[in-house]
């Protein structure tokens, strides 16, 4: 039997889908970050780890692993050398074949047909694909690009944070929630600045957004800065010559609400998830119902 593996690994967490031929899911793995930006070797180790536990958890053996197809999409792809060097890794499967975040997300968006998809997690990007052309926009990495995404939406709350422990501005319930992590030291908060990762700043949007729809003046602004990055990505998505757009992401739905009418009336429900667009970078086809 020839089984299907696909992973979505992402700034926060890398997660697998183990199915049959017949598209029956025998097996899942999760495990943590695994963006290119963590190492070569890392992301690596990441996915064989997780992809153990899928295959574990379906009883395969060593054996079987040759009669695996296997499709990831990973953050940082993009990155220059990433796609080749990843090409050249060594994997157990019958084949392995590796895209970007986006494209997967895209993948499953439109069960692997023509569409754009924007995600909005830990980080933030746009994937196009159209009449043959795939292209994505933006999605260069944290802290130089992510607009709209987890990320920014924690630096932008720790700069806040900071400006109000310095008296540069007027602190809100939000910098209290975000100094008090740190017991209100600069040196403390600086500290965990200087070794924190993109994950861990989008760790932060949940309180970001929590206040945010309790009217905390700072947070409001923060989340609408956002929301202008975003309407302006999908506005572009359009521009570029996409004909549907759905959006993804673990911040994706609580965004949702804060959008234009107009630009909510403009988008589709997704039909799959990011794994089912690895299972069909995998090759995988569900068959005629």
């Amino acid at each position: 039997m020839r089984y299907y593996l696909g992973f979505d690994a992402g700034g926060s967490k890398c997660r697998a889908r183990l199915i049959t031929s017949d598209g029956e899911v025998v097996g899942q793995g999760e495990g943590g970050p695994s963006n290119t930006r963590l190492g070569l070797e890392a992301v690596h180790e990441r996915l064989l780890e997780v992809g153990a536990m899928a295959t574990g958890m379906a009883g395969l053996g060593d054996e079987d692993l040759k009669h695996i197809v296997m499709g990831a999409g990973v953050a940082g792809l993009s990155r220059p050398g990433m796609r080749e060097a990843f090409a050249a890794l060594p994997f157990p499967y019958a084949s392995s074949a590796f895209e970007s975040d986006g494209m997967i997300a895209n993948l499953g968006a439109h069960g692997g047909a023509d569409g754009a998809i924007l995600v909005i997690g830990t980080g933030s990007i746009a994937h196009v694909r159209q009449e043959g052309k795939s292209f994505s926009i933006g999605g260069y990495g944290f802290p130089i690009s992510d607009e709209g995404s987890g990320a920014a939406l924690g630096l932008s709350a720790m700069r806040h944070a900071l400006r109000a422990l310095d008296g540069r501005t007027k602190p809100t319930p939000l910098s209290s929630a975000i100094t008090a992590r740190f017991g209100h030291e600069v040196v403390r908060a600086i500290a965990w600045m200087d070794g924190a990762a993109p994950a861990d700043y989008a760790a932060m949007a949940p309180l970001v957004m929590d206040f945010a729809e309790a009217h905390d003046e700072i947070a409001r602004s923060i989340v609408e800065d956002a929301v202008l990055h975003i309407e302006r990505f999908i506005e572009t998505i359009f521009q570029r010559g996409a004909q549907r757009c759905s959006l993804a992401g673990g911040l994706s739905q609580r965004m949702r609400p804060w959008l234009r009418e107009r630009t909510v009336a403009r988008l589709v429900p997704a039909m799959g998830d990011p794994l089912d667009g690895a299972l069909y970078l995998a090759g995988y086809r569900a068959r005629p119902a």
